[in-house]
């Protein structure tokens, strides 16, 4: 029998608080890259009593030797990091459909003008602080989910896994790991703030840094040096053609994507060169964003933007820069919109007033790491992408007590409930 719409808005009503507390204990946590753990350990703690098995999964060393292992970075231990799977046994798991959640502890740090970013506040019923959409509200939805699951003696008839993982923001690797250490599931539902949108489709990105190499001297010398902050500034050039061509090259292939005027833009975020305004300096290094679409992959995007440049007009720059790509690196995924896990989560959100809107994400985000292995993925979470890594993140905690109302009634329609 369906559940009765009263009961379940009473048993998301009474545990709503505990939740959106749980939520500022973990924003009070600073979860940076390499200071994971201690949030992992604590989510583990409150919501082992939720779940058949909490099982905190030690990072080892070795796994930097990874090859689809993103970033490295000088120093980083994982001596005090751990990911955590959570699991809920299915009272009929041989006829029914099983899932993955997922969602990520990890945060960036705080952004400028951001003070007490890790000291949470809640003003009419909002809360704020670093993490609080992207992405520990979403680890909040998926406590009041199990707490109300719990409370109505609700047991899923498939089983259920919920991967709490690390290192989302620089690429991955939390669920990579993950990836390496499989479950079977018929579906995944990755957790960003999305609005309650469902997203079928995300786009890939590309982090990179270009370097280019000058001819240095004093400025009364014009005729005889190369300013390689010139030289970056052309090739900044060359890489937005080579993005107009291939976002041209990408239209009509999914219309989600094409809803979006740059669904896949390219970012350069910082540029350093030279040490005095009288002199061309030797060098200049652009670190930046490549997006791209599921219609291409990395490697691809990666090749084409190193061969933009090689094969540029301006014949210095051809013979004077590097290229490299040893930061995030993410490919995009896509699911048709008539899959089943689509249309049962448009269900769930019809049942729940939530909005109907099946979109694409032009944002990247794990979803590739489940899609990679053939699990079938889709993105979908409470908050707004528009406030993550500002110093304005925030979630309604009418927005959380409403995403695992949806959840809620996507696992009654996926795999079904019995009572316990």
């Amino acid at each position: 029998m369906p559940l009765e719409e009263k009961i379940v808005n009473e048993a998301l009503s009474s545990l709503a608080a505990e939740s959106r507390e749980f939520l500022c204990d973990m924003i009070r946590i600073p979860s940076v890259r390499g200071n994971e753990g201690p949030v992992n350990r604590l989510v583990a703690e409150r919501m082992r009593g939720l779940c058949t098995g909490a099982e905190l999964m030690q990072i080892p060393e070795s796994f930097k030797d990874d090859p689809l292992y993103s970033w490295p970075l000088p120093g980083l231990t994982y001596e005090n990091t751990q990911n955590l799977r959570l699991s809920i046994a299915g009272a009929a798991p041989e006829t029914s459909r099983s899932l993955i959640f997922n969602a990520h502890s990890d945060v960036v740090p705080p952004s400028k003008n951001q003070e007490n970013a890790f000291q949470p506040t809640v003003r009419d019923g909002v809360v704020y602080g670093r993490g609080a959409c992207d992405d520990k509200g979403q680890i909040a939805v998926l406590h009041l989910l199990l707490s109300t699951l719990q409370k109505l003696h609700l047991q899923p008839r498939g089983n259920v896994t919920i991967d709490i993982v690390v290192e989302e923001e620089n690429g991955g690797n939390g669920t990579l790991f993950m990836t390496r250490h499989p479950v079977h599931a018929d579906g995944a539902i990755v957790l960003e703030a999305s609005e309650r949108k469902i997203f079928a489709a995300v786009r890939g990105a590309v982090w990179f840094e270009v370097i280019c190499r000058g001819k240095p001297g004093h400025s009364g010398r014009a005729s005889d040096v190369v300013s390689a902050l010139k030289e970056a500034v052309k090739a900044m050039g060359v890489l937005e053609e080579y993005h107009d061509k291939l976002l041209a090259a990408s239209r009509g292939i999914n219309p989600l994507f094409d809803a979006y005027a740059n669904p896949m833009p390219v970012t350069f975020g910082m540029l350093h060169s030279g040490d005095w305004p009288a002199t061309a300096p030797a060098l200049a290094s652009i670190k930046g964003v490549f997006g791209f679409l599921p219609n291409t992959n990395i490697k691809a995007v990666q090749q084409g933007m190193t061969d933009a440049i090689r094969n540029s007009p301006h014949e210095y720059l051809r013979e004077h820069f590097e290229i490299q790509f040893n930061m995030l690196n993410n490919e995009g995924n896509e699911l048709p919109v008539d899959h089943p896990l689509v249309q049962e989560m448009m269900s769930a959100a019809r049942d729940t007033g939530a909005p109907m809107e099946v979109s694409a994400m032009t944002a990247a985000c794990d979803a590739w790491r489940y899609a990679l292995m053939g699990i079938p993925t889709i993105v979908m979470g409470a908050g707004s992408l528009k406030y993550a890594h500002s110093n304005e993140e925030q979630i309604a905690v009418e927005e959380i007590k409403e995403t695992a109302r949806t959840l809620l009634r996507f696992l009654e329609r996926w795999c079904g409930f019995s009572t316990t």
